[in-house]
């Protein structure tokens, strides 16, 4: 079997012949341009750092890094990163990268560096010394206008949105090249649907503004709701109808979580949220065999069975160091019908702090908990930070390798 018939397996909880692994095939799987700049000084690796998520400041993972992980699963956006033009950027630690070049931020007299549209309005800054840029502008922060009419202009002015990196390949070409990507390398395929709905309502009125709107300004709310939903679905006919039959996963996203416990109670998710998910995962599943991935940060838990009501096959990033995520549980009460894509390992304080010899027994604990009838794709709990040394990451992946080993008597 080859990577993408292994996580397959693994997604369709049937217990694969080694445990599937991931870095890089999503934005939230990804790893600091920091970070893999030294990953690749340590592996003698002489090439230049693409930075293909710019607010995140994430790397696109080299083939050689993928393969010598053992990673199963690519970003089809890697494919925007294979040419177009790029120029040569110093990062916050004096290590060397290149940016694309439609991305032009600007440095401030402070040290710091922000990003404007055409028409002068600050998207983004990041601070001086950081490793990630802030959305700066809130296109409906003082309120909601009259009219939404104008809602995706709006989606344009935020930069998580137009920061986005994708393929200016057209439809037949983009296709080719999945087919020809797929078939070289045996690895499932990834695309992003874009889908946020919790997550975009943060970025168009602000956090704090969009959770009081869930008590106090409902209807308002809900139209805007609604035009996202309309808005995302036109946007999966497209992806459906021309890439549903040659990629594998499609992700969707929305941080429904902190650390400390959900954002919002379960009776407000059900009503405003979970039957726009459901028209939305109804679509893909109907119309493809992709597998439906889930990004939500945090403490999610109280989500999960709504998730698997909606049709959601996956779980990410599997946050275990928050509120009532404990693995163990995870594993025991939700593990035959959804997988857990991450809690691989502990990013908080594990991966970037402790010894290699600790990151390998934590990842060997957590591949024993999740791996058990299939349902687990390894990754990190969400992005290996700027400041995660590369032996532990090294230590991390050897783990998963070490793991397959002794449990399926392989392993590579």
């Amino acid at each position: 079997m080859n990577s993408r018939d292994i996580l397959l397996q693994a997604i369709n909880h049937k217990t694969p012949g080694r445990l599937p692994v991931d870095l890089g095939s999503a934005t939230v799987t990804g790893i600091s341009a920091i970070a893999y700049n030294n990953l690749k000084k340590h592996l003698g690796i002489d090439k230049p750092t693409k930075v293909f998520d710019v607010v995140q400041q994430l790397a696109n993972v080299d083939m050689e890094v993928i393969d010598l992980l053992g990673v199963d699963a690519l970003d089809i956006n890697r494919i925007a990163a294979e040419g177009g033009d790029w120029y040569d950027v110093e990062l916050v630690d004096g290590s060397k990268a290149q940016f694309p070049g439609w991305y032009r931020p600007i440095k401030d007299r402070d040290g710091s560096w922000y990003t404007v549209d055409n028409e002068g309005t600050m998207l983004s800054r990041k601070a001086s010394g950081a490793a990630f840029y802030d959305q700066m502008y809130y296109p409906y922060e003082k309120g909601y206008p009259e009219n939404l009419s104008d809602l995706n202009k709006a989606l344009k002015k935020i930069s998580w949105v137009v920061h986005s990196h994708a393929s200016n390949l057209n439809t037949a070409e983009l296709r080719e090249r999945i087919i020809s990507l797929k078939e070289s390398t045996g690895k499932a395929m990834v695309m992003s649907g874009g889908v946020k709905l919790l997550e975009l309502g943060f970025f168009i009125r602000r956090m704090d503004n969009f959770l009081m709107d869930l008590m106090t300004d409902e209807p308002k709310l809900s139209e805007m709701l609604d035009l996202l939903v309309d808005m995302h679905m036109a946007g999966l006919e497209k992806k459906c109808q021309n890439l549903g039959d040659i990629v594998d996963v499609i992700r969707f996203g929305d941080d429904l979580g902190m650390t400390s416990g959900p954002f919002i109670d379960l009776d407000t998710f059900r009503k405003h949220f979970k039957p726009r998910y459901k028209v939305l995962c109804d679509y893909v599943k109907k119309n493809t065999n992709m597998k439906i991935f889930m990004h939500s940060c945090g403490s999610v838990r109280q989500f999960i069975p709504d998730f698997i009501d909606v049709g959601i096959d996956i779980l990410n990033p599997v946050q275990t160091n928050c509120y009532d995520m404990a693995a163990v549980e995870l594993k025991k009460e939700f593990g035959k019908d959804i997988t857990f894509w991450g809690g691989g390992v502990d990013t908080a304080s594990v991966l970037n702090r402790a010894t290699p010899e600790e990151v390998r027994k934590d990842v060997l604990n957590r591949c024993e908990i999740f791996s058990k009838d299939g349902g687990f794709v390894f990754s990190p709990i969400h992005n290996i930070l700027s400041e995660v040394p590369p032996e532990n990451i090294l230590a991390a992946y050897n783990a998963v390798k070490e793991f397959n080993g002794g449990r399926f008597g392989g392993g590579r």
